[in-house]
């Protein structure tokens, strides 16, 4: 028996160069008897070793009992991905992988030159890796030709299925040999998986390695409830109380990546940024300087994100909360790979608490309220950290000694210290300062103050229910209405609202305001409360300052103002130019 028992030697020999011990429970699955050579439907966590589950198995229909390719001419294997990293990334593993094969293996990925990828294809090729998009624009110029496949492998079948690749991922199967051995590799096996199976998989055998509803094992996932105007203030006390080798964080949209990273890139940290407006270039060079280490934190949206692999990724930061249980594993699967241990950290913003727990709740993961590290906490661990990597630190080498010795008759030992410290210290960005966490029931309404009178009372619509307390609402309060804490007077926190006193002179000025341009919190409202004894027709807020129409019963942002159209008799219609008739004027 060897230690990879049903590898393929030359895969097998591969495996133990790259310092492998043992196979991961998928690719231990591809490798029993009854699979060889078969059709396979496989469902296994992601960052469980898929790449080279799939290569383990494949290699027998491919090499049989040899240990090398014969000379390259048309394609064998044609593995499909659902993004370029994805693919690169998928080419990466099998350059080692078959490395004593001679295998030689061209990619097809968009953004990259086609002429290079034809001028690679036409020198022959063992291996295609690719794209679904380009690998069809390769059949349809007749630069990929599939008649000599033997296997085709679908890497991430939902993600490309949810990416809108279905046509393509047909158009690409229906041109492939009738007789070809298919793989379909997927996280999870929704309906449109089991139907993509049947149509173009022969009695596929079913494997999976997850249980429907079970998170990673080797993810801690920790929840931070924050109050909303600390939210990037929390961001940058978790990066700094892990010090991660390597970290990404989530955000919901372009513009929050853009903000985030150049926040933080300010604050000193190492920071990249990854948005679907980045050319492929750009991404090539921004994911380069994570895998170098010249970036230690990848500020992404989870479309960016799809697909990439990133070494060493010890931290996962949520700064906007997933939209769903899918979201939360999958983002938080980059993490926890290959047997590291990682941690998923959740910021959380008081009023969107419950959602949070709901959330929780239905992906079954085990969740830890933690407390937000304050500063003094993250100085104490650099500290420990200091010290640790001082002891950790190797003797000087006898080349090195003379000048050790000499620097010590020169500087001290306490200077020497000094110097390593300050250089360390320089690139460690300093805590923020965070508004407490507090019990709910430990809230307290905001006392009168006695140089106060004559206030002007408002409604916030959070309560108690939403974890609301004075200290985070004052500040929210303030940004909102453009406003300082002088002018806030009593702060009462009620059941599902609060009440608010501004000071008369503000009053008028903070109702404009909040009208104007909301709160700049997500379903958070400002209005004026019933018997405020402020004299104004104020109806309460927009939720955003950017004009809105609607159409077809919904909400389009950003769309031109249409003004208003008169028919007439013809049934032509003319822009409308005066003010609106009465019902006499129009008849007549």
């Amino acid at each position: 028996m060897t230690l990879f028992e049903g590898a393929h030697p030359a895969l097998a020999s591969a495996l133990e160069k790259r310092g492998y011990e043992a196979l991961t429970p998928v690719q231990e699955a591809v490798l029993q008897d009854d699979t060889q050579g078969i059709d396979l439907l496989v469902s296994a966590q992601t960052g469980s070793g898929k790449t080279v589950a799939f290569g383990l198995s494949i290699a027998p229909t491919l090499l049989g009992h040899a240990q090398t390719f014969a000379a390259a001419e048309l394609p064998l294997t044609l593995v499909i991905a659902p993004t370029r990293e994805l693919a690169l990334q998928v080419a990466r593993e099998f350059e080692w992988l078959y490395g004593e094969t001679r295998a030689r293996i061209a990619t097809c990925v968009g953004g990259m030159e086609m002429r290079k990828e034809r001028r690679a294809l036409s020198q022959g090729a063992h291996i295609v890796v690719g794209t679904p998009g380009r690998l069809r624009d390769h059949v349809e110029r007749g630069s990929l030709d599939l008649s000599a496949l033997r296997v085709v492998v679908l890497d991430e079948a939902d993600e490309m299925l949810d990416l809108g690749f279905r046509e393509d991922l047909e158009f690409i199967l229906d041109a492939a040999p009738a007789d070809r051995q298919t793989l379909l590799f997927s996280a999870t096996v929704p309906r449109p998986i089991v139907q993509l199976a049947k149509r173009f998989q022969k009695d596929a055998l079913r494997i999976s390695t997850i249980e429907d509803r079970e998170p990673h094992g080797d993810i801690e996932y920790r929840a931070y409830a924050v109050a909303p105007s600390d939210r990037e203030n929390a961001i940058i006390n978790v990066l700094r109380y892990f010090e991660a080798e390597s970290a990404i964080v989530f955000c919901a949209t372009r513009e929050a990546v853009k903000h985030l990273s150049a926040r933080l890139g300010n604050r000193g940290f190492s920071v990249v940024a990854l948005s679907g407006e980045l050319s492929q270039s750009e991404r090539t060079h921004a994911l380069q300087a994570m895998r170098d280490g010249r970036a230690r934190i990848c500020v992404a949206t989870d479309v960016a994100a799809r697909g990439i692999d990133l070494p060493n990724l010890d931290l996962v930061i949520h700064a906007d909360l997933p939209t769903g249980r899918a979201t939360l594993l999958h983002r938080s699967g980059r993490t926890g790979r290959a047997g590291r241990k990682g941690t998923s950290a959740l910021i959380v913003p008081f009023t969107r608490r419950r959602s949070a727990e709901r959330l929780f709740g239905g992906a079954g993961v085990d969740i830890h309220w933690s407390e937000m590290p304050q500063g003094h906490e993250i100085l104490a661990r650099d500290r420990k950290r200091i010290l640790e990597r001082a002891a950790a630190a190797a003797m000087p080498t006898d080349e090195d000694m003379d000048l050790v010795s000499e620097l010590l008759v020169v500087c001290g030992p306490e200077k020497i210290a000094a110097a390593y410290l300050q250089q360390i210290k320089a690139n460690l960005p300093a805590p923020e300062d965070l508004i407490e966490a507090q019990p709910m029931e430990a809230s307290r309404p905001r006392e009168r103050r006695e140089d106060f009178s004559g206030g002007v009372w408002f409604r916030v619509s959070l309560g108690r229910k939403h974890r609301a307390d004075p200290r985070w609402l004052l500040p929210l309060v303030c940004r909102a209405g453009h406003i300082t804490k002088r002018d806030v007077g009593a702060i009462r926190i009620l059941e599902a609202e609060s009440r608010v006193e501004i000071s008369p002179a503000v009053a008028e000025r903070f109702a404009d305001t909040i009208l104007r341009q909301g709160t700049g919190e997500k379903n958070v409202t400002i209005t004026l409360a019933e018997g405020g004894d402020f004299e104004s027709d104020h109806r309460g807020p927009r939720k955003s300052s950017a004009p809105r129409h609607r159409k077809h019963g919904r909400e389009d942002e950003g769309r031109p103002h249409r003004r208003p159209v008169r028919r007439d008799n013809d049934g032509k219609g003319a822009p409308f130019k005066g003010k609106r008739e009465g019902k006499k004027s129009r008849d007549g």
